[in-house]
């Protein structure tokens, strides 16, 4: 009997006329029937207009950067012109080589400098129980909220004055237009986001792989080097990363505590400047010398992608 209700019941569902519907519900009643196609097409149209609204500003740096000086204005889509000498002019105008070295460096030592210490703070709120954790915890995460600007006086203050123990080391005795003079603050900025990455990370390490090192003779320090921070990699990968490219687009500072020459440390940003003078703006060479700043950043996050990605998205699911 059941067999007979089910026969009559597929008859009467295909001698149903098929309802007239209009092209909306036609899309939901497809959308309904297959999930899975829908949810394609979704996520390659987000992807699309994601990648579209990321790579059409370096499209437009690169169609600027290939036109010849004065026809800037012409572009629609294509270059007025084509002119790929700009990349060689660039380090002829301006020693643009130098801009980039000395953003490099700063970001290279302020990102070991960010590491180190976030990776002492981290084991420490990580993986220690002491009074008044949450709260020093709280603090530090506070402390990254406040502005840049709210540090530029003291900061301007102590980079200017005179500092008896280092002066003799120093060109005119204070830090203003040294590296340590954008390596301090900027460290300093990105500091408590490291230290709230690793402690994640740091904290997820079982106890029994520490407790196994310390029982082979090392220390709490040794067992962090080798045995906790090889197993965050992930974490310490993001850390680095974001620290560095921080450091290296970084401009309030660096316009404040260097003249913006580059024998005084300026960063590449100080370098795009310098295409712009006072009766003339030199946009193509000014692109040109985004792309190739841009480059090693670039490089960094294609290498480090894979840490990236799995750092960002450790403990979003809990096995």
């Amino acid at each position: 009997m059941v067999a007979e209700t089910e026969t009559q019941t597929t008859e009467t569902r295909e001698d149903e006329p098929e309802l007239d519907r209009g092209p909306l519900e036609r899309w939901v009643s497809n959308s309904i029937s297959n999930p899975e196609r829908t949810y394609k097409a979704m996520f390659y149209t987000a992807m699309i207009v994601m990648l579209v609204t990321t790579l059409f500003p370096f499209y437009w740096l690169l169609m600027v950067a290939l036109t010849p000086e004065g026809q800037i204005q012409d572009i629609v889509l294509t270059p007025n012109g084509f002119n790929p000498g700009a990349f060689i002019e660039v380090f002829q105008v301006l020693p643009f080589h130098r801009f980039m070295f000395n953003s490099f460096v700063i970001a290279t030592v302020a990102t070991v400098f960010v590491l180190v210490i976030a990776s002492l703070a981290g084991y420490v709120f990580g993986r220690l129980r002491f009074p008044g954790k949450a709260p020093l915890m709280l603090l530090v995460l506070i402390v990254s909220f406040f502005p840049p600007a709210a540090f530029f006086i003291p900061l301007n203050n102590l980079f200017n004055s005179r500092i008896p123990i280092i002066a003799p080391l120093l060109t005119n005795g204070t830090l203003y237009n040294t590296p340590s003079a954008l390596v301090i603050p900027l460290s300093a900025l990105y500091l408590p986001l490291a230290i709230f990455i690793l402690t994640t990370f740091y904290s997820q390490i079982p106890d029994g792989l520490e407790d196994a090192a310390r029982v082979e003779g090392t220390t709490r320090l040794g067992a962090l080097f080798r045995v906790i921070i090889p197993l965050s990699a992930p974490g310490v990968a993001t850390a680095g990363v974001l620290t560095f490219i921080g450091v290296y687009n970084e401009f309030f500072f660096s316009s404040l505590f260097t003249d913006g020459q580059p024998q005084n440390w300026a960063p590449i940003l100080e370098g795009l400047l310098g295409y712009q003078t006072q009766y003339q703006t030199m946009y193509n060479l000014m692109a040109a010398a985004s792309i190739l700043g841009v480059l090693p950043v670039a490089i960094l996050v294609v290498v480090a992608q894979e840490k990236i990605v799995s750092g960002l998205t450790a403990g979003a699911l809990k096995e």
